[in-house]
């Protein structure tokens, strides 16, 4: 394989760049012409191309977001958007396609390569780490890292003030950033949506904390069950003379530096990606298990079920009891 192209589709996570650097400079590196497509599959459609060379991606390893850009394309889901997107490639003479992105971005590449027959690879970059065949995306880390370091500013104010707070994340409907994030930062309460909301027992955990003493708590909730402000208010009718505050972090969560596991997995995965296309094996989508990074065939990966970690949602209702 002589030409490949890479871009990053859907929302923008922390090591997206990183693994589209590891695609060029790995690409080049096995005799490969790389093609950079701005602006995700409406790029593609609307022939946003450029070859990329070494320095194209120089010093974008730590920067969150894309530097290729990304958009959201409702014009990939009809087929004259997928003809215009096909004909580009043909255009440059694009033999395989990596994209980096979430399910809707690989639900994109399942239409080119079965329809059309377009060699592509999937890299899972999103914050929500809510695909079932890897163990992680690319950029939960850094997202959920941004849940810790805000959860504990928080909490140095709600503590001198005696006060609770609730924290809205992101994750769609999957609730990992406020499993993980809760759980590392302390928080008293976690909500996701695998499990629901229960005011009753939001409420008598917040109870059982004040009769230990404890006035100020962190109540983190999944954006998928319900908003910030929907808790606070739940608790402030139940418990009036409790004060409450809500805060919403919202895109904050997919911006800043990736954290060294969003580097080093973006790039380990952008190197299998083309690893994988130069020795022929394509529609296939890259992950991680068990710290290894391997390949899985794309139709299988996207069929399977994601799994909520159950015992980790009792170990932060365990650990945060008084």
């Amino acid at each position: 394989m002589k030409k490949i192209g890479v871009l990053t589709s859907g929302g923008d996570s922390q090591g997206m760049n990183a693994a589209v650097y590891a695609v060029v400079r790995y690409g080049i590196e096995h005799g490969m012409q790389v093609y950079l497509i701005h602006s995700g599959y409406q790029g593609l459609i609307d022939g946003k191309v450029t070859q990329a060379d070494a320095k194209s991606v120089e010093d974008i390893i730590h920067r969150g977001g894309t530097v290729i850009q990304t958009a959201r394309c409702p014009d990939m889901k009809t087929e004259e958007g997928q003809k215009k997107a096909v004909n580009t490639l043909k255009r440059y003479g694009i033999e395989g396609l990596v994209v980096i992105g979430g399910d809707g971005s690989f639900q994109g590449a399942k239409v080119l390569s079965t329809k059309y027959g377009v060699k592509t690879i999937g890299i899972p970059g999103t914050i929500d780490n809510d695909l079932a065949y890897t163990d992680f995306t690319l950029g939960f880390d850094s997202a959920t890292t941004v849940v810790i370091n805000s959860v504990q500013m928080l909490r140095d104010t709600m503590a001198c003030n005696g006060r609770t707070c609730v924290v809205e994340v992101m994750g769609r409907h999957c609730g990992d950033i406020a499993l993980y994030g809760g759980l590392a930062s302390g928080a008293e309460v976690v909500i996701v949506p695998e499990v629901g909301y229960d005011i009753d027992e939001t409420v008598a955990r917040l109870k059982a904390n004040a009769a230990h003493g404890k006035t100020d708590n962190i109540i983190v909730v999944a954006e998928g069950v319900c908003s910030a402000e929907k808790v606070a208010a739940d608790v402030k009718e139940r418990l009036p003379e409790m004060e409450i505050r809500s805060l919403t972090l919202g895109h904050i969560q997919r911006g800043g530096n990736a954290t060294l596991q969003d580097r080093l997995l973006g790039i380990r995965m952008g190197a299998l990606a083309v690893e994988c296309l130069a020795c022929g094996k394509t529609d296939r989508v890259i992950g991680i298990k068990d710290n290894a990074v391997f390949d899985d065939d794309m139709l299988e990966a996207l069929a399977k079920t994601k799994r909520f970690n159950t015992e980790l949602y009792r170990l932060a209702n365990k650990l945060s009891q008084y």
